[in-house]
């Protein structure tokens, strides 16, 4: 019954649109891990973090060992979600494994996200504490939408959709942010950010970074 469900669920999902990141995370995040080297991860002041990322218009082998390397260096960071300007790629692609609310695992790529402009009745705030590899060690109160949907395209440029609720719906709105130039810290008050930022000078990242100039 429960696998009857879970198909029916999937096909569901394949209807409607929407890619389906739920099958198999585990063997699909290990192979591209098992492909890619991990890379240091760039920090707020880093240009490369400040500015709009460029297109991915190239669907080859180059974007295959990016994609690889950036699951590496996501685990490596024990990150959930990773963009690609986060290794100091100046590309609109970023890659995910994270979990949703009820525990459901999510592992995929997207390349040139576009974050869906939400109706007012399915804009539901939560107030969820967020955090980023690219601020180590700080954390802070952000409210978000508990839903989103982000268009892009898989790694061949195929057209996808992807959605989340909770904990990945933030992720998806983290990630495409990046790719826009945009960390979590700008979206805080300003004395937020500075408490963020203090809590990033006073930690002590337990992954590799890549010192600003």
């Amino acid at each position: 019954m429960a696998q009857q469900e879970t198909d029916q669920q999937a096909e569901q999902q394949v209807n409607d649109g929407f890619v389906v990141d739920t099958e198999d995370c585990e063997a699909r995040e290990e192979a591209y891990r098992a492909r890619g080297t991990a890379r240091p991860i760039t920090v707020v002041g880093n240009p490369v973090l400040h500015k709009e990322c460029k297109d991915v218009t190239e669907f080859g082998p180059e974007l295959a060992q990016l994609i690889d390397d950036m699951f590496a260096s996501q685990k490596a960071a024990e990150g959930v979600g990773l963009a690609a300007n986060q290794i100091g790629v100046d590309l609109k692609v970023f890659v995910y494994d994270c979990p949703d609310d009820d525990g459901v695992r999510h592992t995929g790529v997207v390349c040139n996200p576009v974050l869906e402009e939400l109706p007012a009745d399915r804009r539901v705030l939560d107030d969820g504490n967020e955090g980023c590899l690219s601020v180590p060690t700080a954390y802070a109160e952000l409210a978000r939408p508990d839903y989103a949907v982000v268009h892009g395209q898989d790694a061949e440029g195929n057209p996808i959709k992807v959605r989340g609720t909770g904990y990945f719906a933030r992720c998806l709105q983290h990630e495409t942010d990046h790719l826009y130039g945009y960390l979590y810290i700008d979206r805080l008050s300003k004395r937020d950010r500075k408490d963020a930022l203090r809590q990033m000078e006073e930690g002590t990242p337990r992954y590799e970074t890549v010192p600003n100039a």
